[in-house]
């Protein structure tokens, strides 16, 4: 009989990173793939991304809503007790031998306390990463402690995972499913991609997301992302392609000024979903990627394309030379864009290492889940190092 695997997705980042894993689990003679589809992927107000999946030719099994139409604290909390309600029927229905969950939205963090209640085992993609800007770090770590398997993308969150108290034998490196997508993926030709989101093909592109700072109050994003709008104000003959922000608290505040100096900066443009293959095309012939974004630590060098990385909220997570980190500030943002440009810098990327070079994590992830024992699995016991005394 085959395992069934349902596989839960809450955005269109994540479906991004899971599609290939997806695609060898639904090929796999040993495997069954169920797919559970909830948060930001059924709002309309985030693009209705479900129809994504479907696109790529999966079927939903399960679509549970769970987002309320506020970004409030209050609220966030509320589509999680929805979400908590709705998953729990959900997974009732589909009865799944091994749930698979990546990153740590807290649709994700929602999915994994039910399945912990429903005694099904978890197996958890990009654990043991640190971004100390964000909640994000606290909803992660949870889930790792809730999980039965580990894929980790570096060997520094693997150790980190199993300083977690988590069993070594569980614990796995495999690389970055980022990479993996980015080897995949069939580029548009430029001239498409150009045209369809109104591009001028002889200027120099910015690809730009920033999404909200959660681990700081609403208003510590909104003045970042308003400093860095008007640093972009100096860059009139640079075509700037906005994504809108996750569905988390303040979300939509940053969603107004990027409207706001959309429509008042003929040079500018958002939009709320590209779906992996559009945003892959523009990564790659971007000159620089511009926010808060993980994609820019991970995606972007697979294209040798550098990145300016604002503030906290992925401090703490590996990155390479491709990385400009700075501080929220007018003349640090500015200062890092113009070193972004420089000759020297894009030269420099030519030679690019990226610190995330495991290939092949699906192919990884799939042969472990396949054969790994889970009879017992649940029944785990915290792995104690034994330090050394001085």
């Amino acid at each position: 009989m085959k395992r069934k695997v349902c596989v839960v997705t809450g955005s269109r980042a994540e479906f991004g990173l899971m599609r290939w894993l997806m695609e060898k689990i639904k090929a796999s003679d040993d495997l069954s793939l169920q797919v559970l589809a909830t948060g930001m992927h059924l709002s309309p107000e985030c693009g209705h991304t479900i129809s994504e999946i479907e696109d790529a030719g999966f079927s939903i099994d399960e679509g549970v809503e769970m987002l309320l139409s506020s970004d409030s604290k209050q609220a966030i909390s509320k589509s999680m007790g929805i979400g908590l309600i709705g998953i729990s029927d959900a997974l009732d229905r589909l009865r799944p031998d091994l749930l698979v969950l990546t990153g740590d939205r807290f649709e994700i963090f929602t999915a994994a306390i039910a399945a912990m209640n429903a005694g099904i085992p978890m197996a958890h993609i990009h654990g043991g990463e640190l971004t100390e800007g964000a909640i994000d770090d606290m909803v992660r770590h949870s889930i790792t402690k809730m999980s039965h398997l580990h894929f980790v993308a570096a060997e520094e969150y693997k150790q980190r995972v199993i300083q977690l108290g988590e069993d070594p034998k569980t614990v796995f490196n495999v690389g970055a499913l980022g990479i993996d997508a980015a080897q995949h993926v069939e580029l548009l030709p430029e001239a498409d991609l150009v045209r369809e989101l109104n591009l001028n093909p002889k200027r120099e592109r910015l690809l730009i997301t920033f999404h909200p700072v959660t681990i700081e109050e609403q208003t510590a994003s909104e003045e970042q992302l308003s400093t860095l709008l008007q640093v972009l104000l100096n860059y009139p003959d640079v075509d700037l392609v906005f994504t809108y922000p996750n569905a988390d608290f303040g979300g939509r505040k940053l969603k107004i000024l990027i409207d706001q100096f959309v429509s008042n900066n003929s040079n500018a443009r958002a939009v709320s979903s590209l779906g992996q293959v559009k945003y892959f095309t523009l990564l790659s012939i971007a000159n620089g990627v511009i926010g808060n974004s993980s994609s820019g630590l991970l995606e972007a060098p697979c294209f040798r394309v550098g990145t300016v990385n604002i503030g906290e909220r992925q401090q703490g997570r590996l990155s390479g030379s491709s990385v400009i980190n700075c501080q929220p500030t007018f003349v640090d943002i500015s200062d890092s864009i113009d070193k972004l440009f420089s000759a020297d810098f894009q030269a420099a990327l030519k030679r690019l290492t990226n610190p995330y070079k495991n290939l092949n994590a699906s192919e990884k992830i799939l042969r472990t889940i396949s054969s790994f024992p889970l009879k017992n699995i649940r029944k785990k016991k915290f792995y104690n190092i034994a330090f050394s005394q001085d």
